[in-house]
C-alpha cells in the first residue's frame, strides 16, 4: 500500500482542483501520514483526539446503566473502574480508546483492572479469544474442531497471534503493518498447528482458525482483498512484544544483547515500533530494561537533520530519549534501577532549560513536560519545578505545558487555583491566559471568585479569543444566575470585537432560545449592527432557530435582503434556499436575486440554489439560457489573496453555473451543442470559452 501514498495523494489534489467549491474531507492514520503534499494544496489538518476524562465518565456512566440489574452492584464496580483509570496514568491513556474502554469495563466486572499496560492487554485480549459473552461464561469453540477432536486452548490461540503479529511487524510493507494476506496467515498458523495437534489435517483446520477468528472472536478482521489485521493495532503491538519476550525469556533463543543490538538497535528511529518496544521493556526484569536505556540514551542524533521550516527542532531529534524515558515509564519497581530514573530527570529537565539555538517545535516541549510530570510525579521538586517553568519560562509552549500538567496531576493542591488564577491575569501568552480561564471554569466553577475572574477576563483581556472563551465558559457553566444572560448582551453590544459579539449572540440564540426577548435582540442585531460580520452570521442564528416562525422568512427577504452588504445578502439566500425551498415565493425570489443583485456570488448561489431543484420545464430552460447571454459577470483576479496560486481564488461566474445547469439538467436538449459553440466563440470570459470548448470535445469524443 505504501507505494499508493503519493497517488493517492495526487489524484485527491487534481479532485481539489477540478472542484474548488467542494467541501473534501479525508483520513489517515498518523503513522507514516506525509501531510506536505495535501497542506501546499490548502487542505487544513486536524488530529483525531482520544477520549477526554469526561467523556470517559460519561461512556461508563452508560455503559453501567445498560449493562448491569444489580443497583449496588452497578455503583460499585462503577466506583472501582474510574478510580483505576484517574490512579493509574497507564489505564488513563488506554481509555482514552474507545474500544479498550469497553474491554477495561467488561474486564472490571469480574476483577480488578491491572496496573500495568501489559497485562491489561493480556486481560482484554483473552475477552477477545474466549470471554466476550462474558455473562455466558462458555468458551466459543468451532463445532468443526469438536468433529476432529482438535482441542486449540488458549495459550494455543496466543501462541499463533504471537507468530502472526512477529510476522505482520517485521514485514510490514507500510508504517501501519496491521496487515496479512490470507495465505501467509494461513501457513503461520498451519505451521503452529502442526506442533499441536497430533491428528487431522492442520491447513484445514488453519482455514477453521481464521474463520472463527474472524466471525467470533473479533481479534482478526477481515479487511477486504483476501487480508486480514488485528482488530486494533494494539493487540498486534502487544502480541508482537509478547512474542519477542517469549524468544528471550522461555525459549532463551534471544539473549540480552541480542534483544539490544538486533531489536532495539534496529529499530529504535522506527515510531511504528516505538509501542512494541516498550512494552517489551513492560514484561522483562528492570535491570534488562536498564541496559536498554543506557544503550538508548548513548544512540547519537545530529539534531541538525531534524529541523522544521522554521528551524526548529522535530520529535525525531529527541527520539532516543522520549523512548528511554517511556521504557523507564514501564518498570512496575522503578527503585530498581534508581540510577536510571535519576539520569533520565536530569536529561530530561536539561533539555527544557537550555534556551540555545536552534529551539525544539512546541510538540516536543509538550511531550517532555508531560514525561517529568507523569512519571516523577512522586519526586518532591517536580511540583515546585514545574511552577517555576509555568510562570518564568520564556517558551510559551514550556508554560502552557506546565500549566496543564499542573491543573491535571496536581489538581487537589491547594495552590494550584492561585497559580492558575495569576496566569489568567499575567501572562504575555494568550494561549496561556486561555488555557487557565479554560481550565478555571471547568474544575473551579465552584469557587467564590471564579465567576468574577471570568467577568474580569471577558471585559478587560486585550485578546479577542481569552474574551471569546470568557464569554463562552460564563454563558455554559452560569446560566442560571440572574445577572448572566444581561452580561452576554452587553458583551454582544459592546465588545470591539465583531467575533466576540459573534459568539455573545450565538450563546444567547442557543442557551436562551426561550427568552421572550431573545429573537427581537438578535433581529436587532441582524438589521442595526454596524458592523456587517456580525450581521452577517446572526443571520444563520435566526434562521435556524426559529425557521418554524411564520414571520422570520418575511424577516429575511424584506429586511435582510435588502442589506448594503454583500456578505449579508448571500447569506440570506442561503438561508432561504435551505429552509424554505419548499415555499411557493421562493423560486420567484430566487429568480430575483438572479437578475437584480450586483453581486456576483449573491447571484451564483440564487442560480444553484433553482439547479439544484432540477425542473426541467421550458421556462427554467429560457431563464438559465438568458442568465448566459446576459449575466454582467466581469472576472477579477484577487492576487493579494494567494500570490503563488492565484488559480484557486478566482471568482465563480454566474454565466458559467448557468451553463452548468442547463448541462446537468438539459443535456439531451438539441439546442445545448448550439449555445455551447455561442459561449466558446463569443463569451468575454476566458475561462469560461475554455470549459465550452472542453464541454464541445467531451461531446464530440461521446458521438464521434
Amino acid at each position: 500500500m505504501k507505494q499508493f501514498i503519493p497517488q493517492i495523494s495526487n489524484a485527491i489534489h487534481r479532485f481539489s482542483n477540478d472542484y474548488p467549491h467542494v467541501q473534501i474531507i479525508t483520513t489517515s492514520r498518523r503513522l507514516g501520514y506525509k501531510g506536505e503534499r495535501l497542506r501546499n494544496a490548502g487542505f487544513r489538518h486536524f488530529m483525531l483526539q482520544d477520549l477526554e476524562i469526561d467523556q470517559i465518565k460519561e461512556f461508563i456512566e452508560h455503559w453501567h446503566e445498560l449493562t448491569f440489574e444489580d443497583q449496588s452492584d452497578k455503583v460499585r464496580k462503577k466506583k472501582r473502574l474510574i478510580q483505576a483509570i484517574e490512579d493509574s496514568k497507564a489505564i488513563r491513556e488506554l481509555a482514552g480508546n474507545p474500544l479498550l474502554l469497553t474491554m477495561m469495563a467488561i474486564l472490571n466486572r469480574n476483577q480488578e483492572l491491572p496496573k500495568d499496560r501489559s497485562k491489561l492487554y493480556e486481560k482484554a485480549s483473552e475477552i477477545l479469544l474466549y470471554k466476550w459473552d462474558i455473562d455466558g461464561k462458555v468458551e466459543l469453540k468451532n463445532p468443526t474442531l469438536k468433529d476432529w477432536k482438535v482441542e486449540i486452548s488458549l495459550s494455543d490461540k496466543q501462541k499463533m497471534l504471537r507468530k502472526v503479529a512477529y510476522f505482520m511487524q517485521s514485514n510490514k510493507q507500510d508504517t501501519s503493518g496491521n496487515l496479512i494476506s490470507k495465505s501467509d496467515l494461513e501457513n503461520i498458523l498451519t505451521e503452529s498447528l502442526r506442533e499441536i495437534i497430533e491428528r487431522g489435517e492442520p491447513r484445514m483446520i488453519a482455514r477453521v482458525i481464521i474463520e472463527e477468528l474472524r466471525t467470533r472472536n473479533f481479534i482478526l478482521c477481515f479487511l477486504g482483498a483476501d487480508s486480514y489485521g488485528f482488530v486494533h493495532r494494539t493487540f498486534l503491538e502487544y502480541f508482537c512484544a509478547w512474542e519477542f519476550v517469549w524468544q528471550f525469556k522461555e525459549d532463551q533463543t534471544l539473549t540480552i544483547n541480542g534483544l539490544i543490538n538486533q531489536i532495539f538497535g534496529t529499530h529504535w528511529q522506527d515510531e511504528s515500533w516505538h509501542e512494541v518496544l516498550r512494552l517489551i521493556c513492560g514484561m522483562i526484569e528492570p535491570k534488562f530494561v536498564a541496559k536498554i536505556i543506557n544503550f538508548l540514551l548513548n544512540q547519537k542524533i545530529n539534531r541538525s537533520d531534524y529541523l522544521d521550516g522554521n528551524g526548529w527542532i522535530k520529535k525525531e531529534g529527541f527520539g532516543n530519549l522520549v523512548l528511554a524515558t517511556n521504557c523507564f515509564a514501564e518498570v512496575r519497581n522503578r527503585n530498581l534501577i534508581a540510577t536510571n530514573s535519576e539520569q533520565l530527570l536530569k536529561i530530561l529537565k536539561g533539555e527544557i532549560e537550555q534556551k540555545s539555538e536552534p529551539c525544539f517545535y512546541w510538540e516536543v516541549g509538550n511531550n517532555l513536560i508531560t514525561l517529568i510530570a507523569t512519571i516523577w510525579q512522586e519526586h518532591p521538586e517536580t511540583l515546585s519545578w514545574l511552577k517555576n517553568c509555568a510562570v518564568l519560562d520564556e517558551d510559551l509552549a514550556i508554560r502552557h505545558a506546565a500549566i496543564q500538567e499542573i491543573s491535571t496531576v496536581w489538581r487537589k493542591d491547594p495552590d494550584t487555583l492561585t497559580l492558575l488564577q495569576d496566569r489568567a491575569l499575567q501572562d504575555e501568552s494568550r494561549y496561556v491566559r486561555q488555557l487557565a480561564v479554560n481550565t478555571i471554569a471547568k474544575d473551579w466553577k465552584e469557587d467564590p471568585n471564579t465567576l468574577a475572574l471570568l467577568k474580569n477576563r471577558a471585559l478587560k483581556d486585550e485578546n479577542r479569543y481569552v474574551r471569546q472563551d470568557a464569554v463562552h465558559e460564563i454563558a455554559k457553566h452560569w446560566k442560571e444566575y440572574p445577572n448572566t444572560l444581561n452580561f452576554v448582551k452587553e458583551r454582544a453590544l459592546q465588545d470591539e470585537d465583531c467575533w466576540v459579539q459573534h459568539l455573545a449572540l450565538s450563546e444567547i440564540a442557543h442557551r436562551w432560545k426561550e427568552d421572550p426577548d431573545t429573537l427581537a435582540f438578535l433581529k436587532d442585531r441582524a438589521l442595526l449592527d454596524e458592523n456587517f460580520i456580525v450581521r452577517e452570521t446572526t443571520i444563520p442564528l435566526i434562521a435556524k432557530e426559529w425557521k418554524e416562525f411564520p414571520d422570520t422568512l418575511l424577516f429575511l427577504t424584506e429586511y435582510a435582503l435588502k442589506d448594503e452588504s454583500e456578505r449579508v445578502r448571500q447569506v440570506v439566500v442561503e438561508m432561504i434556499s435551505e429552509y424554505w425551498k419548499e415555499e411557493p415565493e421562493i423560486l420567484i425570489l430566487l429568480k430575483k436575486c438572479v437578475l437584480e443583485d450586483e453581486d456576483w456570488m449573491v447571484r451564483e448561489i440564487a442560480l444553484k440554489a433553482i439547479i439544484k431543484e432540477g425542473k426541467k420545464d421550458i421556462q427554467t430552460f429560457n431563464f438559465l439560457y438568458d442568465r448566459i447571454i446576459s449575466d454582467p459577470f466581469q472576472r477579477e483576479y484577487h492576487l493579494e489573496l494567494h500570490p503563488l496560486k492565484p488559480e484557486y481564488y478566482l471568482e465563480r461566474n454566474p454565466r458559467q453555473t448557468a451553463l452548468e445547469g442547463l448541462l446537468k439538467n438539459f443535456g439531451d436538449d438539441p439546442k445545448i451543442l448550439e449555445i455551447l459553440n455561442q459561449v466558446a466563440l463569443n463569451d468575454s470570459d476566458e475561462k469560461l470559452r475554455e470549459f465550452a470548448v472542453e464541454k464541445l470535445q467531451n461531446l464530440k469524443n461521446t458521438n464521434p
